[in-house]
């Protein structure tokens, strides 16, 4: 019986997965079976923090408007963000407005 010689795919295969991990360290860019798993958890992660990013910058705007959601200005949280990100100024005078129109209701309430 001659001998068979194995095709190149398998080969094309575990080189597309090595260009995957080139970026890993050690064992993780060198051995197939590592690099596979390697992969794996990088698409997990991934996946994950998709998710997580959309928290934690739903956080961000939260955190970067939450004056003037304390005086409800019906303003979308995600402009106000943008606003105080491109034109700093712009914000501040929407926040002295509203500290001003606080100032005038505490005053009222004393009264």
């Amino acid at each position: 019986m001659t001998r068979v010689k194995r095709g190149y795919i398998a080969r094309r295969r575990r080189t597309k997965i090595r260009l995957f991990a080139s970026r890993f360290r050690g064992a993780h860019s060198r051995l197939t079976k590592t690099i596979t798993q390697q992969k794996i958890r990088a698409l997990v992660s991934a996946h994950r923090d998709r998710d997580r990013k959309k928290r934690d910058f739903h956080r961000l705007w939260i955190t970067r408007i939450n004056a003037v959601i304390l005086v409800q200005l019906f303003l979308n949280r995600k402009i106000l963000a943008q606003i105080a990100i491109l034109n700093g100024n712009c914000l501040y005078m929407i926040s002295n407005e509203i500290i001003k129109e606080v100032d005038w209701k505490e005053s009222i309430r004393i009264i």
